[in-house]
């Protein structure tokens, strides 16, 4: 303690020899009194002291928080450019995944367009193949025609018999022909439609 706590010794000591105490009784008890008070009492310096103490650790308390806001905002700062770069690279990847998208649209429709021209294609080449082979059925038959009646008028009586055998094998045939190319006809629209 830098300061003394002031305290009247003397009259202290002048109580207690008054109340039956040796002047060296009460001296040394009246010592022990001055340092009593200066070892247990705090004296203005030490409240001052104490009061800079405070001061520094309120400073150090600022310097502190300063510092842990300083912290705390470049931490958001870092945060934010890291959100800021995950949604940029996000919105790359979602622009990238729509462009394939359309990519394989375009190609699709491409490839459907492709087909569709194709089918018609095939179609019309089996529409003009089912008409030719109708149109040399046609020939075949009139052809036919033309000469069994030529046959019937040279040999009608003789040829009869083998006329109608010739009518019904035509016939038949006609029929097997028909039943060929319808069936064709099926297989190819039907292989058409699978292709489709």
């Amino acid at each position: 303690m830098s300061e003394a706590i002031a305290f009247d010794t003397h009259q202290f000591v002048k109580h207690l020899t008054a109340n039956g105490f040796t002047e060296q009784q009460a001296e040394a008890l009246a010592n022990e009194q001055v340092n009593l008070l200066n070892s247990n009492l705090a004296t203005k310096a030490d409240i001052e002291t104490v009061r800079a103490d405070i001061e520094t650790v309120k400073a150090d308390i600022e310097a502190l928080r300063l510092t842990t806001k300083k912290d705390m905002e470049a931490l958001r700062l870092a945060i934010e450019a890291k959100i800021e770069t995950q949604q940029l690279e996000t919105d790359a990847k979602i622009e990238a995944i729509k462009a394939d998208i359309e990519a394989l649209r375009l190609e699709t429709k491409k490839d459907m367009e492709a087909l569709r021209l194709s089918t018609e294609a095939k179609m019309e080449a089996l529409h003009l193949e089912t008409a030719t082979q109708i149109a040399s059925v046609k020939s075949d038959i009139e052809t036919l025609r033309l000469a069994t009646k030529k046959d019937m008028e040279a040999q009608q009586s003789a040829t009869e018999a083998k006329l109608e055998a010739m009518h019904l094998e035509t016939k038949k045939d006609m029929e097997a022909q028909q039943l060929t190319t319808e069936a064709k006809i099926e297989a190819l629209r039907l292989a058409t439609k699978k292709d489709m």
